[in-house]
Formats: structure tokens, C-alpha cells, sequence
């Protein structure tokens, strides 16, 4: 008991107790298919998972890993979803590209909403640019918004080549996740806190779920 209290006030000393909150791999993995993973949302009931990718995005059961429904994107040229979300009731998703353009789906049938109007819970575009999407970036110039999250006092941000870095409260990185499946150099994970996990996008077509510890 007394050398682990000693090894507890050391890690915290170091910050590498608060970069250990998260398992050292992932509990569950969910794949999506051939795709590179740039958004996530997870359903109001926590069921389902939606994924943003650079072709369109993937609905699918949370627990299975089974692919529901997928939601082709295609708005001035581009086919990438760098916002995924639901309204309030899960009812209804939203996917918006790289300029702004925002589609609606129904979880119900799986079928795009024509109407936009009575979907007051959407972003407009100048909510859009608040949320952090740069309308000026081209896709090449990959913006992501989900590129940090903070857990306790550590920030959790992602890097080129898909790593995830674990940083304290000075600014010191305590700890890197790489992925050495990742072959685009230009993708930064993107990254979702939700109820017991760090959810952490691959470009591979993965979702890795880790335990917040």
C-alpha cells in the first residue's frame, strides 16, 4: 500500500498518471468500410454512431458495428463530411462539406430530407463558421473541428499522420497514440469524448473506442 501511494504521488508529479486515464488500446472497434474517417456524432440514446468520412457517411448500431445506413455527400465538388450531428430526438442527422453545404437524413428511412426550412435545430451557415469550419479552406487543406478534447486537465489533440498526443497542464506531451495503418499524412483524427470512451477516427474506415479510465 505505502509503495503504491509512493508511485501514485510520483506519476502525478509527472503528469503521466492524468496521460494514463486512457486505455493503452482500444475495447471496441468499429470499421465502416474503405473510407477515411473525418467526423463522428453518436445518437441522443447512445445506439448508434454516425460517421463523417471523405465519401459520404456511415450510420451504424453501436454495439454490432453494423452499418445501418449510409448517406452519400456530393455539394460543390466535394464528397468529404466534416460535420456530423443529430437533432435532439435522433430523429434526423445532418452532414456539412467543406464549403458550408448542409444535407438532411432521416434515421426513420434512411432517405434525404428535400426540405430544410423545417429543420430549425440546423446550422445556418454563419453558425456553421462559428462551429469552426473555415469556408475558405480548400479540401485539400483538411480542416477539421473534433481535433481536440480536454480529459480532466490533459488536452487530447491529434497530429498529421493520425497520431494523438496527450499534453499537461505545461504544455508537455505525455503521451502518443500513432497508428501505423494511417497512409495519409494529412489526416488528423478526429476525436469524440462520450460517456466512458475517447472515440478516435482512423483513415482507414475505423473507429476506436477507448476506455477514459
Amino acid at each position: 500500500m505505502f509503495l503504491r501511494s509512493i508511485l501514485l504521488t510520483s506519476l502525478l508529479a509527472t503528469g503521466l498518471f492524468c496521460a494514463a486515464q486512457v486505455s493503452e488500446s482500444p475495447s471496441r472497434t468499429i470499421n465502416i468500410g474503405k473510407a477515411e474517417v473525418t467526423s463522428l456524432a453518436i445518437a441522443p440514446k447512445g445506439d448508434h454512431v454516425l460517421v463523417g468520412t471523405n465519401d459520404g457517411a456511415v450510420y451504424s448500431n453501436m454495439e454490432t458495428g453494423k452499418k445501418v445506413y449510409a448517406f452519400p455527400y456530393a455539394e460543390d465538388g466535394g464528397k468529404a463530411v466534416y460535420h456530423t450531428g443529430f437533432n435532439d430526438n435522433g430523429e434526423f442527422a445532418v452532414l456539412i462539406g467543406h464549403s458550408g453545404k448542409r444535407t438532411i437524413w432521416s434515421i426513420t428511412n434512411g432517405k434525404q430530407e428535400k426540405v430544410m426550412t423545417a429543420h430549425r435545430w440546423v446550422p445556418d451557415p454563419r453558425a456553421v463558421k462559428a462551429m469552426g469550419l473555415d469556408m475558405s479552406n480548400s479540401t485539400f487543406d483538411r480542416f477539421y473541428q473534433q481535433t481536440e478534447v480536454r480529459i480532466g486537465d490533459v488536452l487530447v489533440r491529434s497530429g498529421k499522420k493520425g497520431i494523438v498526443e496527450f499534453v499537461d497542464a505545461e504544455g508537455k506531451v505525455q503521451r502518443t497514440i500513432t497508428f501505423p495503418e494511417n497512409k495519409d499524412q494529412h489526416h488528423q483524427a478526429p476525436l469524440l469524448l462520450w460517456d466512458k470512451y475517447l472515440l478516435i477516427g482512423t483513415d482507414n474506415g475505423n473507429v476506436l473506442f477507448y476506455d477514459v479510465l
